[in-house]
C-alpha cells in the first residue's frame, strides 16, 4: 500500500519539477475532524502539517503536507501519529473544477508498509 504514496508522491514531484509554475509556496495548515451522534463527540484527528504549495500554469496546483496528528478518542487518551497528503487540484472550465488527494497515517508510530492507514478524497467542484 506504501507504493501507492511513493507513487503519488513521485508524480507530484515531476510535476513540480517539469512545469513552468505561476507560484511556488510553503503553508503551515491546522485542520481538525471530528465527529458527533446525537450532540454526543463520537472522536476526532487534529493535522498539524507543514506543507509546500505548487501552481503548475494558470489551472492546475499540487501539494505535499505534513506533520503529527492528535487522535482525540472518547475515554482514552489523545494518542500522536505521523500523518501527510498528496494532492491537487485542475480547473477544467471557469465554472468546474476536480480534485484529489491521498492520506497517509501511521499506527503506532511505525512507518511500517503492513501498519500505514490510507485514506483518498476526490470530488468535483462547480462554481456559479
Amino acid at each position: 500500500m506504501i507504493s501507492i504514496i511513493s507513487k503519488a508522491a513521485a508524480v507530484v514531484c515531476v510535476a513540480c519539477l517539469g512545469a513552468s509554475s505561476a507560484i511556488a509556496a510553503p503553508y503551515v495548515n491546522v485542520e481538525n475532524n471530528s465527529g458527533f451522534t446525537d450532540n454526543d463527540f463520537l472522536g476526532g484527528a487534529t493535522d498539524l502539517h507543514v506543507g509546500y504549495e505548487h501552481e503548475i500554469g494558470d489551472s492546475a496546483v499540487v501539494y505535499l503536507q505534513g506533520g503529527p496528528r492528535f487522535n482525540h478518542i472518547v475515554d482514552e487518551d489523545t494518542e500522536r501519529e505521523y500523518s501527510a497528503k498528496v494532492g491537487g487540484a485542475v480547473d477544467i472550465t471557469d465554472h468546474l473544477g476536480v480534485y484529489g488527494e491521498v492520506l497517509a497515517v501511521t499506527n503506532d508510530r511505525e512507518f511500517s508498509t503492513d501498519s500505514i492507514l490510507l485514506g483518498t478524497k476526490a470530488g468535483v467542484t462547480y462554481a456559479f
